[in-house]
């Protein structure tokens, strides 16, 4: 089976400092991958090379077999924070993307309305960001996404600015949406239990410049509930990537610390 979205060889440098090096996965069709790492391994420069945010030095990116070049609208981006428009309301905010590609007819019109129905802001649409939760603005931020009917998803720590327990019922939404919408996602988080969760495979990159340490594949079955974390077999995946990462954590902190001294 082809892949449908591939990165070959990807490398980036910003002047002398080296962020990824010889960067190579894959991504089916339908696919929840999710990449993890320590702080500075370049996971979200490796996020934007792939939205076509930011150029890269070698290598090379595919969806469908076809090169990518520059942001389009085969890709959503969710950023980690939501970014809406404070002076537009949760419909406005949500059929931005159309407004500005001249797609915003009368179906797509109909798609974002089922898409705030399915992200659970049915009744919300005249609401202003600042009389929402954060939770609810995020949902936003991925229904805007999402109304551009992107081929791929790509979710950069996407509920890291939410609480602990928004965070998890944002996880379940997002599986939901997910199963209902079968998109192919391309998810980066910090937390481990977030990417076992959530993915069916999780890429660990090492300390910078950014490699691929190992993929690791999450046979964990399908409809997942938060029960789920607490089996044995959850938390032996978590321990096992948290293995892998632990001495680059380490380090990095450290190294950070020594910078702020």
């Amino acid at each position: 089976m082809s892949a449908k979205l591939e990165i070959t060889g990807l490398s980036k440098s910003f002047g002398d400092l080296e962020v990824l090096r010889d960067i190579h996965f894959q991504i089916q069709d339908h696919e929840f991958l999710a990449i993890v790492g320590p702080s500075g391994c370049g996971k979200t420069t490796l996020l934007r090379m792939i939205a076509g945010i930011e150029k890269f030095d070698t290598g090379k990116i595919m969806i469908d077999g076809r090169n990518l070049v520059g942001p389009g609208p085969d890709r959503g981006f969710v950023f980690q924070q939501d970014s809406l428009f404070p002076w537009r309301t949760v419909w406005q905010n949500a059929i931005f993307g159309l407004e500005i590609n001249g797609q915003l007819d009368r179906a797509r019109r109909a798609q974002t309305k089922q898409l705030l129905q399915l992200v659970g802001l049915s009744g919300f649409e005249q609401y202003y960001p600042n009389q929402i939760s954060g939770g609810m603005r995020q949902r936003v931020n991925l229904a805007r996404a999402l109304a551009l009917d992107p081929e791929v998803l790509i979710m950069d720590e996407p509920f890291s600015a939410l609480d602990a327990q928004t965070r998890e019922v944002m996880q379940l939404e997002l599986l939901r949406i997910w199963q209902e919408g079968r998109k192919t996602v391309l998810f980066i988080t910090h937390q481990i239990d977030e990417a076992v969760f959530l993915a069916h495979r999780i890429v660990v990159l090492g300390r910078r410049p950014g490699w691929i340490k190992e993929t690791i594949e999450i046979s964990l079955p399908r409809p997942r509930s938060l029960a789920m974390k607490r089996k044995p077999e959850f938390a032996d995946y978590v321990e096992r990537v948290w293995n892998m990462i632990e001495n680059d954590v380490r380090a990095s902190v450290e190294e950070d610390a020594k910078v702020g001294a």
